[in-house]
């Protein structure tokens, strides 16, 4: 699994960084990263080895300084973890990590060949539809 995201998601660029109820990164060549979920975002800062974010989509919210410093910058690294979980990590230091949730998918990557989805209860889901993120 670690292999193919890598693969879909590696290289990309951050075209756009988008809030409300759910985080959405485009990315370059139609790839778009959404959160429906819980989501912590550690950037890189001057004053301290790493600045950790909380953020809470589902109570909407705007983009941070450093969510919004992504764009531009590429994933540099994209892996599934073993509990369901999405990790990102961007060149030039940063990390997007969105923790499994029991009931809904708090993770989706779309691309012009179909959805990668963290499903319900730590599940992934590989295909052409899938549920919305933040659906049950």
């Amino acid at each position: 699994m670690d292999e193919a995201i890598a693969r879909v998601l590696g290289g990309r660029r951050v075209e756009s960084v988008g809030g409300g109820t759910r985080l959405e990164l485009a990315l370059a060549g139609a790839v778009t990263v959404r959160v429906a979920h819980e989501f912590r975002y550690a950037a890189p800062s001057f004053a301290a080895p790493e600045e950790v974010e909380h953020f809470f989509p589902a109570l909407t919210f705007r983009p941070s300084p450093g969510l919004l410093a992504l764009v531009g910058r590429t994933v540099g690294s994209a892996r599934i973890t073993l509990a369901g979980g999405l990790e990102l990590g961007f060149a030039g230091g940063g990390a997007l990590s969105v923790p499994p949730h029991a009931v809904l998918a708090p993770w989706s990557v779309l691309t012009a060949d179909g959805e990668v989805c963290g499903l319900p209860g730590g599940d992934v889901g590989w295909g052409s539809s899938g549920p919305e993120p933040g659906g049950a």
